[in-house]
């Protein structure tokens, strides 16, 4: 595999089509954010560009590891502390642009159960992870949910959807989602104010006590509002430290090179990609501004109602 440049910064920068005639936030960024259609709208996307203008994939093309002497990743934010819209990166559409989740041919909202409103963490992904749906995990027994490992950045700043940041990892717990295993990273901004006190997990459970209980708990209940039984967990419930989720994060990245090299099954999961150029699945950046620029203009007449403003009391 090609080695890739070390980062710099971070930020989702500005963004063109819909949201133009917003002020750009952050320009000196490596990565940029292009939406196309319209935010609560089920054609509404977010495609990322690198710092040349070229459209990349948030899943193949952004690197995981910025600097492992110093646990430093990089995370793709796919939903702001305190929303409720499941956004999420597409893995089945080419360039893996992020959009909301459908279920039962609705927009997904996540349900607020009091006492939070929405997410209570940026939430998002490590890119260049996967979680391989074939490949029972030796600690879980349970095969993995096909998807990116999710991440919980847990500093005081709310970010934006398609920001792309470096966070230092904590520890990790062990969800067990309708049988498959759904890892949760416990991550911080390494921008964030009091980011120099958070070194292992016990540390969150030091400088922010309950936040732990907290995620818990609502990774226990936030599927319960739909119908769905209380979610279970390995380990019971027990956080695991830094050094665990490190061969977590690490698992998932060799079972990712694998499936860009086509020695695992990848079954729809779409693995176009501009910077792997050995991969078999590498594209010019010229072919992947084709594939943008193939998809239909999104409608007007599918817009949603902005955010669902449910709230759920539960035991």
């Amino acid at each position: 595999m090609r080695a890739l440049l070390p980062l710099l910064s971070v930020g989702r920068g500005w963004r063109v089509g819909a949201a133009a005639a917003r002020p750009p936030r952050r320009v000196m960024s490596l990565y940029r954010t292009e939406e196309r259609g319209h935010p609560h709208s089920e054609d509404y996307r977010l495609f990322f560009k690198n710092v040349a203008g070229n459209y990349i994939s948030p899943f193949h093309d952004i690197p995981l590891k910025v600097d492992l002497k110093k646990n430093l990743f990089n995370m793709v934010v796919e939903i702001p502390r305190w929303t409720n819209a499941k956004m999420e990166i597409s893995t089945e559409e080419p360039l893996n642009p992020i959009k909301q989740d459908e279920k039962n041919g609705k927009l997904r909202y996540i349900p607020n159960i009091f006492p939070h409103k929405g997410y209570i963490w940026n939430y998002g992904a490590f890119p260049q992870t996967w979680e391989d749906p074939h490949q029972k995990d030796k600690n879980t027994n349970c095969c993995g949910d096909n998807d990116p490992i999710d991440v919980c950045e847990i500093g005081s700043k709310v970010l934006s959807c398609g920001d792309v940041i470096h966070v230092k990892i904590l520890g990790v717990l062990a969800l067990i989602d309708e049988g498959a295993t759904d890892w949760k990273i416990i991550a911080i901004n390494v921008n964030d104010p009091e980011a120099e006190k958070f070194h292992d997990i016990d540390d969150v459970k030091k400088f922010k006590p309950g936040y732990l209980e907290a995620t818990l708990n609502w990774l226990r209940l936030y599927k319960v509002p739909d119908g769905k039984p209380e979610n279970k967990f390995a380990f019971n419930g027990e956080f695991k430290n830094k050094a665990f989720a490190l061969e977590v994060v690490n698992s998932a990245h060799e079972c990712w090179k694998a499936m860009l090299m086509k020695k695992r099954d990848r079954g729809t999961i779409n693995c176009t990609n501009v910077h792997i150029r050995d991969s078999p699945f590498h594209c010019t950046p010229e072919e992947a501004r084709s594939l943008v620029e193939s998809i239909p203009t999104p409608s007007m007449s599918k817009i949603s109602n902005i955010e669902e403003d449910r709230w759920y009391f539960l035991d």
